[in-house]
């Protein structure tokens, strides 16, 4: 769905000056932050064509967000512009353990998150939220006489260990200028779910969604909320369970009793990408003894781990060593022309593994290079590790060439650290993995960030 111009024509009302005044209302779906004029403004000279440069040359609404991972990612354009994350710093020092994600967010947060050019904010891959401005131009004769607007934003939150996620919907920012027939224009509310994967998945469906009401009396409402709930058993990858789907939000405006629709004011939103999933490996695998409550809900988002290079750090030689891979590659081992890591980017992102026997191989594969590099005693007495970027526990480790011919040979950094900080760097990834719900294979994804 582009930022299209929709107009409405209405019906011919009574006026003293004209038996037969023409009202009309242009309609604009736009970015959150776009820059909406004044009443003023959109009757100077020009105005209203700015106004209609700015929706034309607006990014459309209906994207999903640019680090989307699995079958969702292939169902809609993914944003050009990165979400806005939240800062997340590395696990204070005496814990050597991934932070426990978030899992609420405010309207205030979202609206902080977002600010004036973010189409997307996440928190974490249990909370995320979006949003999108809606602004009407009333004309009379072809002439501007008042200006009205909401702005829409969701927020979607998932508990701990629930399948349940809840989106929560605010209509904010809800104003009017000059002379408009704002208060009496209906505003129907919709969550559509326009794919799921598999596409036989059904979902258990509550909340208190408005449905249709007037502008005046969402003024007065303002937050509604739905929950969308995905029973197990009905997804792919074998003991994965897993299951993807579009949440997509629609807003549709009707005018007035009085004036006809001459054009669609229907606006589907930016999607947000949730997903279910009950692997083995993964929290609450049994459901607590309820096999309906097996699994968790989570938004397929890629994942961030942080690493801290600080002085304290338990894990600080582990952050070191990826840093170095990151920027300064030439200076690594084993040597490579061109070398580029991946899990810099939520383009080239890390994929956990779970097979046993090619962890295994990762590591043989890591260790024959330290031995290369720093002889057979390059532990020290049994002191040192052989330290690996990528992970063992990814696709992405040492042996992947071995598994994938067109894999790049020796695209991976090894170096002899101290055994306690490899164990912390390790403990670290366990717990990421395990609290982000991080799933096994390429349908899944995250990066490392170093905090320095």
């Amino acid at each position: 769905m582009a930022t299209a111009v929709a107009l409405l024509s209405a019906m011919p009302s009574v006026a003293q000056a004209d038996p037969s005044p023409d009202l009309e209302v242009e309609s604009y779906v736009l970015p959150l932050g776009s820059a909406t004029p004044s009443l003023e403004e959109v009757q100077s000279a020009g105005g209203m064509e700015r106004l209609r440069d700015i929706a034309r040359h607006a990014e459309p609404i209906a994207q999903l967000p640019h680090e989307t991972v699995g079958p969702a990612a292939s169902y809609a354009r993914l944003a050009t512009q990165p979400s806005r994350t939240a800062p997340v710093g590395a696990a204070p020092t005496p814990v050597i353990a991934a932070p426990e994600p978030a899992r609420t967010m405010t309207l205030d947060e979202c609206k902080k998150g977002l600010g004036t050019d973010k189409k997307f904010y996440f928190t974490s891959r249990f909370a995320a939220c979006s949003g999108a401005s809606f602004v009407q131009i009333w004309l009379v004769n072809g002439r501007p006489s008042g200006t009205s607007m909401f702005n829409v934003r969701v927020v979607g939150t998932i508990a701990k260990n629930s399948r349940t996620i809840n989106f929560k919907y605010y209509f904010t920012e809800m104003e009017s200028q000059g002379t408009t027939e704002a208060p009496a224009m209906k505003i129907g509310t919709k969550g559509k779910m326009p794919n799921s994967w598999p596409s036989t998945v059904r979902y258990t469906r509550g909340g208190n969604m408005p449905g249709t009401k007037t502008f005046a009396e969402l003024k007065v409402l303002r937050a509604f909320n739905e929950t969308v709930n995905a029973k197990p058993g009905q997804g792919s990858q074998g003991s994965t369970d897993l299951i993807a789907a579009i949440y997509q939000p629609s807003i549709t405006i009707t005018p007035p009793p009085n004036a006809n629709i001459t054009g669609d004011l229907k606006g589907d939103l930016f999607f947000l990408p949730p997903r279910w999933d009950a692997a083995k490996y993964l929290a609450n695998s049994t459901g607590g003894g309820n096999p309906d409550k097996r699994g968790a809900a989570s938004f397929a988002y890629i994942g961030m781990l942080n690493y801290s290079a600080k002085a304290g750090a338990k894990e600080r030689a582990v952050a070191q060593h990826i840093k170095t891979a990151f920027t300064k590659p030439q200076d690594t081992k084993p040597y490579m022309s061109a070398k580029k890591v991946p899990g810099q980017t939520p383009d080239t992102p890390l994929h956990r593994l779970v097979n046993q026997k090619r962890k295994d191989d990762n590591r043989k594969a890591a260790v024959k290079q330290c031995k290369r590099y720093w002889g057979a005693n390059y532990t020290h007495g049994g002191t040192r590790e052989c330290d690996e970027y990528p992970f063992a526990t990814t696709y992405e480790g040492a042996a992947e060439h071995d598994y994938d011919a067109d894999a790049k040979k020796f695209n991976f950094s090894v170096k002899p650290i101290a055994e306690a900080d490899n164990g912390a760097g390790g403990s670290l990834l366990l717990s990421f993995y395990a609290k982000n719900r991080v799933i096994d294979g390429m349908e899944d994804g995250f990066i490392v960030k170093i905090v320095s």
